[in-house]
């Protein structure tokens, strides 16, 4: 006969003791398996109503389950496991108990900290049942406050966490494991990778804002998860709160009350965390949830790392099955085929929609909407979300191993910097950056643009490149110069135009360009004559800085420009070699025909270079906002952190001089 049981906690470290408090006052039989491999680590009798278990030092952090029945221990019933379609259809009975042992040192084995929703088991353990769980959601008695000293409290009939638990090790990972409940940031500064697993909607503020901040300091976090943070609860002592109802709640501050996190009066949406949300997500459930079996996502940026070597292509399928019973989404919108967050949600502007699933059909058995695969930037730290309760039962598949391979291996290493695609291949000749647009000038003379941002946007064309072969766009304006695009022709002439695509393409003239020089909005107004043999152009604190084949940089200031389109350009020095230039947050910035990148002071007289680093096989280069952006024929588009580079000093020794304009 089987015997109730809980536990005091639900997580011990190495070493300490666990209480359990049994439902019977003679001999027990026990046995505690590793739930993530079925191994027996004990088998013993003990004595009821209590037992407490001593957890030895030598047992590898994870997560166990312990089984009690009166008499001597019997072998363990094996739990159903998935089936690779749906998951399993086991239940967790009143006589098994999980719990967590936390490495005693945390971090001491792996950098990886998996986390087990033991809250979500709680919510719905008992569900149904009047007052003695938080379900069902609208079910006037359902419970408001449930405790963990009660049996159950274990997975669900599902077993949403069950297939990457058990993948983890024999995939050749090595982790240490926590309870939802003790996630602080004590324990997560041990630790490079967090992952949340399956189906973890009831999250505390302590927990998420413990997420947070371990994500703001350059600690990364992998949801292979869905419906993620949904709930807010508090957690007093061993009960955990969650009245689903603001009327109801007593709390006094707002910020608190257990509602959904995006709903007043917390009005915390949890994408700021996720990236994503259930509510802009769907759900199938009941007998509509054979329909999990049909779906698929669709690659939208298979050219990501998170894509690297699957072998798929934008457009195509992959983890079918992998999607439900419910997935979270951020809102998005195509723009020429490509999704593009609208951050309207509260997700972040970072965020990179790497795959989608239109699940708008399950409004007919659930909740309809979207599935969106993403990637995103939190503080220091990288946040990856499959978006999906059931990713880790369909690991069997490749493609989703693959994907939670990259995941894993790129977030719990030390970070490497590296350039990084954001777009395809192109052949384009000059880029340059202006607010959150940025510009390239095709072979073929036509003057592009897309938003400057992380995902694979494409490039629209907005007319004429007007013949230039080097750009750049300042900053700000001065003299009566703007603030739009600024390029040289293969003759040497320095040209303008407004950076703003839109309806100004369409205007007809009349508009007055910088210093009063008549032309509409789309059209190139010539400035001046610029060096001899100009092939690259930097627009920096007010001057102009022209390099030329000849290995010579060559400045002219916005005043002396805005006096005579025949001002004198000064010899600024060598160009180091430069064959593209770019200007931003005080410095210049060139691009050498030996794919270096080096870096001066935008001075119009010598200064020493500085070396940066390599950009190998890039051809083009604008820098913005603290990011290098490059390209190059038959390459993606690519960018990466100025930071990432170590500025080493390059000795210059050429001395000043000048040449007149070429419009002299």
């Amino acid at each position: 006969m089987t015997v109730r049981a809980h536990a005091t906690a639900t997580s011990c470290a190495q070493g300490e003791e666990l209480g359990f408090r049994l439902d019977a006052t003679g001999p027990v039989g026990v046995t505690v398996h590793d739930a993530t491999s079925d191994r027996l680590v004990l088998a013993a009798t003990v004595h009821g109503p209590s037992w407490t278990l001593r957890v030895p030092g030598d047992w590898p952090s994870s997560l166990y389950r312990a089984r009690f029945v009166s008499g001597p221990p019997e072998p363990d019933v094996l739990v159903p496991r998935p089936s690779g379609d749906l998951p399993g259809i086991g239940t967790s009975p009143d006589d098994e108990v999980y719990f967590v042992v936390r490495q005693a040192t945390p971090g001491a084995t792996s950098p990886i900290l998996v986390s087990v929703p033991f809250t979500t088991w709680q919510a719905y353990n008992r569900a149904g049942v009047p007052g003695e769980s938080v379900y069902w959601t609208e079910q006037p008695d359902r419970a408001s406050r449930v405790t963990f000293d009660r049996p159950g409290g274990g997975p669900p009939p599902e077993r949403w966490e069950d297939g990457l638990l058990r993948w983890l090790s024999p995939a050749g990972y090595t982790v240490e494991y926590c309870s939802g409940l003790d996630l602080d940031p004590g324990l997560l500064s041990a630790y490079r990778l967090l992952v949340v697993n399956g189906h973890d909607e009831y999250w505390s503020a302590g927990m998420r804002d413990a997420c947070e901040g371990f994500a703001r300091r350059g600690g990364n976090i992998a949801f292979f998860s869905g419906n993620t943070c949904w709930w807010q609860i508090r957690v007093e002592g061993r009960t955990m709160v969650c009245h689903r109802d603001p009327l109801t709640d007593p709390v006094d501050d707002p910020a608190l009350t257990t509602v959904e996190w995006s709903s007043a009066p917390v009005s915390r949406p949890e994408n700021s965390l996720t990236g994503v949300s259930f509510r802009n997500g769907a759900g199938t459930w009941g007998p509509s949830m054979p329909l999990m079996r049909e779906e698929s996502y669709t690659a939208r940026f298979a050219g990501h790392w998170a894509f690297e070597g699957t072998g798929l292509t934008d457009g195509d399928k992959f983890g079918q099955g992998s999607l439900g019973y419910e997935t979270d989404a951020a809102e998005f919108t195509e723009v020429m085929g490509v999704p593009r967050v609208t951050c309207r949600d509260g997700t972040p502007t970072t965020f990179v929609v790497l795959a989608t699933a239109d699940l708008r059909h399950w409004s007919s058995g659930g909740q309809g909407g979207w599935a969106t695969m993403g990637v995103f930037s939190l503080g220091r730290g990288t946040v990856f979300n499959a978006a999906t309760v059931n990713w880790g039962n369909t690991i069997h598949d490749p493609i989703v191993e693959r994907i939670t391979r990259n995941v894993i291996d790129r977030l719990s290493r030390p970070a490497v910097p590296a350039w990084e695609m954001i777009g395809p291949v192109a052949d384009v000749r000059a880029l340059a950056a202006s607010g959150s647009a940025l510009y390239a000038v095709s072979a073929d003379d036509a003057l592009l643009t897309r938003e400057l941002c992380g995902q694979n946007m494409q490039w629209m064309p907005i007319g004429r490149a007007g013949g230039v072969v080097c750009l750049d766009a300042p900053r700000e304006a001065g003299a009566g110069l703007g603030t739009g695009l600024y390029g040289v022709t293969a003759e040497g002439m320095l040209r303008y135009r407004e950076a703003a695509p839109g309806p100004a393409e369409s205007a007809a003239g009349g508009a007055a360009g910088p210093m009063g020089w008549a032309g509409g909005p789309g059209e190139w107004i010539d400035l001046g004559g610029a060096p001899a043999g100009t092939i690259a152009l930097a627009v920096q604190d007010g001057t102009f800085f022209a390099a030329t084949s000849a290995g010579r940089l060559w400045a002219v200031t916005f005043a002396e420009l805005a006096a005579s389109p025949h001002a004198r350009w000064h010899d600024a020095g060598d160009s180091a070699g430069a064959v593209c230039l770019s200007g931003s947050n005080g410095r210049v910035y060139a691009l050498g025909a030996d794919h270096r990148l080096r870096t001066r002071l935008p001075v119009p007289a010598p200064s020493a270079w500085s070396l940066l680093g390599e950009a190998p096989g890039a051809a083009v280069l604008t820098v913005h906002a603290g990011l290098l952006v490059t390209a190059a024929s038959g390459q993606p588009l690519r960018w990466r952190a100025a930071t990432t580079f170590t500025a080493r000093r390059a000795a210059s020794s050429e001395s000043p001089g000048g040449i007149p304009g070429a419009g002299s």
